[in-house]
Formats: C-alpha cells, structure tokens, sequence
C-alpha cells in the first residue's frame, strides 16, 4: 500500500516536539468533544495536560489555530470552533471536487487498479471499526480513505491543503456518526460503491456518487443555502 495520510495524533509519538504532542492531544480531545464548541481553553490548559511549559503550548495554540479547531483570542485563550452548515458544505465540496479531478487523472494515466487494491485494505479497517462501534477510529479511516483517493491525482499542493484539512474533515464524520446512529454502517456501504466506481475509471459517474454519498451522510435533510 501507499504511504498514507495520517491525523495529528496517529503521526506523534514520545519522540515529537512536545508542540505537536499538545496540538495532536488538543486536536483528539476537541474531535472526541471533551472540548465543547464555544468554551474557551487556555495555554495554561495545555501546559498542564500534558506537562510542560506555557512556550510549546503558545505553538500547540497556533497549530489548532490552522487547522480551524480553535480561534484565538487576544490575552484570554482560544475558543473551541462550532462546526456550522456551511463550513461542512464547503469542506465537503473541496474534498468532492479533489477526488473527482484525481480520479480523472488516473483515468488518463493509469493507476486505478492500485487505487483500488488500497481502498479496499482501508474498508477492512472502516469494517472493524463499524463492528467495535469506534466512530474516532473510523474517522480516521475515513480521512484515510479519501485522502488516498486525493492524493491519486498526484497534485502536491492539494495534498499539502487535504493535511490542513484532515481534523476539520475528521471532526466532520466524528459528529455525524456519534449523532445519526447508523451512520456507520451507511458510510461503509458507500465507501464500497465508491472504490467500486473509482475502479471502473468513469470520472464523471465517480463525481455524481460522491456528492451522493455527501448527501446521504452529511445532509439528510437537505444541503444548506
């Protein structure tokens, strides 16, 4: 398989700065929503977790501050972003539109067959995490997935925007599977028809899926104006 795109705190370990350990920590915990949306947290917030001085959690801060979970604010902390409509419609149609383009340029120059024998060895960890009911685990399987259909096409400023992106997107499937119970099990299913389609090397009828998927997971009720 591919070297694959990973999340913050699956890429950390004892051996990390201990800034990308705290951002890494603070990442999970605002996902897992230990961190509520709209509560403040401060450096001294992280300092103390995780042990350290005020100086690596002012970058652990900045770090959160990239990748959207938090917002700063000047001499009190950071907030804890909220996840509205729009910012996931945006999100969604970003990582759609990304897929579709990669999947047309592997039709062009070839390279589905390995696309596709990674896809399914990522369902198998998508299905293990729907048969343990782990939605963090899924999550990252799922930001996994995608992001190795992304990352087909080859174009290494889109990948430098999908690892900014991968704890809002995270975030995203994280929320929807832990409140529509059943999600999971939907997301899967959806992922096979998608490794399915990207498979048979039709861009367009890959394009119309996905933002099927995206409606059937993420907007039941409709795509918000």
């Amino acid at each position: 398989m591919n070297e694959l795109l990973t999340l913050p705190w699956q890429r950390t370990d004892d051996t990390s700065p201990i800034a990308s350990r705290m951002a890494a920590w603070a990442a999970r915990e605002i996902i897992e929503r230990r961190f509520e949306p709209g509560e403040l947290l401060t450096e001294a917030d992280l300092a103390e977790a995780q042990k350290a001085s005020r100086t690596p959690a002012r970058e652990a801060m900045l770090q959160l501050e990239r990748w959207r979970l938090v917002r700063l604010v000047p001499k009190k902390g950071a907030i804890v972003t909220t996840v509205t409509s729009r910012e996931r419609r945006d999100l969604l149609a970003v990582r759609a539109m990304f897929e579709t383009d990669a999947v047309q340029e592997l039709t062009t120059r070839g390279g589905l067959e390995s696309l596709a024998v990674d896809l399914r060895a990522l369902l198998d960890g998508q299905r293990q995490a729907v048969e343990e009911r782990n939605p963090l685990d899924f999550a990252s399987f799922d930001y996994a997935f995608h992001a190795r259909l992304i990352r087909g096409g080859g174009n290494s400023i889109v990948e430098e925007l999908l690892t900014t992106m991968g704890p809002r997107l995270a975030r995203l499937t994280y929320q929807v599977a832990t409140d529509q119970p059943g999600t999971l099990d939907t997301l899967l299913s959806e992922h096979e028809r998608l490794t399915d389609r990207a498979e048979h090397g039709s861009a367009e009828e890959f394009g119309q899926l996905v933002h099927e998927h995206i409606d059937a997971s993420h907007f039941p009720q409709g795509r918000p104006l």
